[in-house]
């Protein structure tokens, strides 16, 4: 079964790095997304016919249309019958992905899979390394690892796509006689950012303090920002969410400065200490994720940067003052609220911070005595 790392296409790495990452995405995509592969086949045909029409010296604008495009190669006699229908088969599914609200069928993306081979083929035998062959066409497989959702997957297309334009710039400003040279050989841009992204990763937004940043990948892209989770900008982030501001992470402002503007009483430190934490929580919610995906199916707690696995043993452990020291009022109000045992607590532990004199050092105690026995 392919994988990741060998994926149908990664033979096309040294005739262009960029193109075999694409069409990498695009592999992984027919059963994820049907419509965002046949969207993003068109454009990574597009770019194919572009590249040939530079090394065959002939001229064309940015603006000129796809099939204006094919057109031109087709009365020219550059490509054969069977290439021209391959290529309007990429391009026809491709509009209809693009505009079309109706649900599409894997069938649809795997015709349009096939048609690539075809084309992918005929640039390799004309304008790749004379030793280059081209596999044989076989339909992919379901990936059964976790895949992309169709957001993220759409990001990473247009990330890529960017990349390879920049790269194509580059490649339209040489002579001739380069560009003959720089079609068989791999492209100078670095993919290696967007290949080595696992599922959840890709980033969704970029936040700015001054001329620090940090990105917010896409599993966190609505993440509840949780006040007891930010030490010194708890209270901060209590009033900004009393103005509807900041509750999540998709309503924090792309620059941070400024943010103490909406509640009173407040200046650009608590702006300052609320980006460092952010950077903070973005870093621990990796790990967690991480944690997650490589323990499928426990129960966990989670501390800070800390957390233990639930046993079903631990689990029926009772929160009394049997078991844990130091700590009645919490172990009080937590029976008051019918959570007696354990596997009762909630995986956030610092949410129990909320309760009447009790503080971060009470529920540090907790879990401190709940990794003992766990030990």
């Amino acid at each position: 079964m392919l994988t990741r790392q060998t994926y149908f296409y990664k033979f096309l790495e040294p005739v262009s790095k960029e193109l075999a990452t694409i069409a990498r995405e695009l592999e992984h995509s027919i059963f994820t997304s049907p419509r965002t592969m046949l969207t993003h086949a068109r454009t990574f045909m597009e770019a194919i016919i572009d590249k040939v029409l530079v090394t065959e010296h002939i001229s064309f604008q940015i603006y000129t249309s796809l099939i204006e495009k094919l057109d031109n190669l087709d009365e020219q006699g550059i490509i054969t019958s069977e290439v021209r229908d391959a290529l309007h088969v990429v391009r026809k599914n491709g509009n209809l992905a693009a505009h079309d609200v109706r649900p599409f069928r894997y069938s649809e993306a795997l015709l349009s899979w096939e048609a690539l081979h075809t084309i992918v083929s005929w640039y390799v035998e004309v304008y790749g390394p004379l030793e280059m062959k081209t596999p044989d066409y076989h339909d992919p497989e379901p990936s059964i690892q976790e895949s992309y959702d169709m957001a993220e997957l759409q990001i990473r297309f247009e990330n890529m796509e960017k990349l390879f334009k920049n790269s194509f710039q580059k490649f339209l400003m040489q002579t001739p006689e380069e560009a003959e040279v720089a079609a068989t050989i791999q492209e100078v841009e670095n993919f290696s950012e967007e290949e080595n992204v696992t599922p959840g990763m890709t980033t969704i937004r970029t936040i700015y303090y001054g001329t620090d940043s940090i990105n917010v990948p896409h599993f966190l892209r609505d993440a509840f920002l949780l006040p007891q989770r930010f030490e010194k900008s708890e209270l901060f982030l209590i009033r900004l969410g009393g103005e509807q501001q900041a509750r999540i992470m998709s309503e924090l402002p792309e620059n941070i400065e400024g943010l103490h503007t909406y509640v009173k009483r407040y200046n650009e430190t608590n702006d300052k200490n609320l980006f460092e934490e952010l950077k903070i929580f973005i870093k621990e919610e990796k790990k967690r994720r991480e944690i997650k995906l490589i323990r499928p199916g426990e129960l966990f707690l989670f501390y800070k940067e800390d957390y233990i696995i639930v046993t079903e043993k631990l689990s029926q452990v009772s929160l009394d003052k049997n078991e844990f020291d130091g700590i009645p009022s919490l172990l009080r109000q937590l029976n008051e609220f019918g959570i007696e045992y354990v596997g009762q607590l909630p995986q956030e532990l610092v949410t129990l911070a909320k309760y009447r004199n009790v503080g971060i050092g009470t529920v540090e105690k907790l879990f401190e005595q709940l990794k003992a026995k766990v030990k």
